[in-house]
Parts: structure tokens; sequence; C-alpha cells
């Protein structure tokens, strides 16, 4: 029997690799690429020649030009506010993965922490940011870190939520496999749950990447500067007041930019954690 699994393991990892389904998974990349591209340049061909023919001035709807022009005349003004933005979202994401998969670990090993604490967690997520700002304020004063913490708040929901669903996913036949083999709580929770929760653990860190930079611009709404350098929320404030549209539209885009980077930054590390062995990563033949 061992000769037999032997042979068998052999042979599997010394097939060649099936150049149809490699020709499938480049198919596949080039489509997910090409297509939202395509809709994309689509849409602004269509948003330019709508403003075009209505005359429409730039002050109300600017023209994906017009936000080019702005986006590159302002480059150096725009600069700073997106690193600073930058900073806050991606500190607050860093602070929000941490917490968020902390909690969710502890409240899958104590069925008691998950019944009192994740009512509260559901309760952060549902009160306005706008009016807890104030309060953050007042606490740690205006500024980078107050923004970084509003920031935290939006974006640990998704984290802990997704993870927590994870862990509870796992298979029951192999959990109790694990106890019948004498596996300890923490075994079973590091060696089989968490690898096996992946998938939503990586789903929740997608969602809070996003959340993360739009609640580093709502914090700079909300609790505005504190003194130092503005980021792209008190840019978007500036420009709006000036009707400046072509410049705010810029910032906006930067905006989108920031969420972006860190978006795919942890796709990227979806692909390398799940691609060999999920389906969700792997293409599609």
């Amino acid at each position: 029997m061992a000769n037999l699994t032997l042979s068998t393991s052999e042979t599997v990892a010394s097939a060649p690799v099936n150049p149809v389904r490699q020709r499938s998974g480049d198919t596949s990349t080039a489509r997910r690429i090409g297509i939202p591209v395509a809709f994309a340049v689509i849409a602004l061909v269509l948003w330019q020649l709508g403003v075009t023919i209505t005359g429409v001035p730039p002050y109300l709807v600017p023209g994906p030009l017009d936000v080019l022009n702005a986006l590159i005349e302002s480059a150096p003004v725009l600069l700073e506010p997106t690193i600073v933005t930058a900073y806050e979202a991606y500190a607050g994401f860093a602070i929000a993965a941490v917490s968020g998969f902390g909690a969710a670990l502890v409240m899958a090993r104590f069925k008691t922490m998950e019944l009192g604490f994740y009512p509260y967690l559901v309760i952060l997520q549902t009160v306005p940011i706008i009016a807890v700002a104030p309060i953050l304020v007042v606490w740690f004063g205006a500024g980078a870190a107050t923004n970084m913490i509003v920031a935290a708040m939006i974006a640990v929901f998704p984290v802990a939520a997704n993870t927590l669903q994870g862990l509870k996913s796992t298979d029951r036949n192999l959990l109790q496999l694990y106890r019948m083999a004498g596996a300890p709580p923490r075994v079973q929770l590091f060696s089989l749950r968490v690898p096996g929760a992946l998938p939503q653990i990586m789903t929740g860190l997608k969602i809070a990447a996003s959340s993360a930079a739009i609640g580093a611009i709502v914090g700079e709404f909300a609790a505005g500067v504190g003194g130092g350098a503005g980021g792209l929320g008190y840019a978007i404030t500036r420009f709006a007041n000036q009707l400046r549209t072509p410049e705010l539209f810029a910032a906006v885009v930067l905006a989108s930019v920031v969420a972006l980077v860190l978006f795919g930054v942890i796709s990227f590390i979806e692909w390398l954690v799940l691609h060999r062995w999920h389906e969700s990563a792997t293409p599609e033949d």
C-alpha cells in the first residue's frame, strides 16, 4: 500500500501541465483585465461626448479631459495630501486587521466572548462616524491620529465578521477527527480552523482595504487637520468651496487610487495564499 501511494504521488507530481488548462487560465486573466478596461473606456468616451455636446461648464460637470488636465497641473499640490491620506488609511487598515483578526480568534475560541462582544461590534459599525468624530477629537486631538482611528473603526467590522464566519465554518468531520486524535483546542484553531478560513479572512481584508480609505477621508472631513498637513478630505473640501470642480474630481480619483493600491496588494496576497488549493483563486476551465 505504501509503494502504491508513493507511485501514485510520483505520477501526479511528474504529470505535465495541461496546455489547454494553461491557455484557459491565460484567457481568463485577459478577460478579467480587458473587459473592465473596455467598459471604463466606453464610459469615459460617453462622458466626454455628453459634456462636449451639452456644453456644460467645467465648474458644474467637468469632462474626463478636464479632470486629466487638473490632475497634471495640480499634481504638486495634491501629492502631499495623497501621502497623508494614504498613511492614515493604511495605518488604520493595519490596526483594523490586527484587532479584527484577534477579536475573531477570541470569539471563535470562547462562545461566551462571542455572545458578549459581537453585538457591540455590530453596534460600533452602525454608529455614525460623523457623530463620533468630535468625541475622538476631544480625546486624541485633531489630526492624523484621530483619522487613523476613524479608518480603523470603519474597517474593523468586515475583518472580524468574515474571519469569525470562516472560523465557524470548519468541516465538523475534520474537527471531530482532530478531537479523536487528542488535539487541544489551540492546535485545532491554528492548524485547522484558521487555514480553512483563509478565503473568508482575505475577503474581509479586501472589504476593509476600501473601507479604511473611506474612513480616513471621512475623518478628515469631521476631525480636520489639527494644524498639520491636510489630506485629500481637506483638499476636496477646499476645492468644493472654491468651485474648482476639475481639481475636486482629481482629488477623488487620487482617493480611489489610495484604496485601489491597498486592495491590489491584498488581492495579490490572496492569490499567493490560495491559488494552489482553493477554487476561488484557480483559473476556470
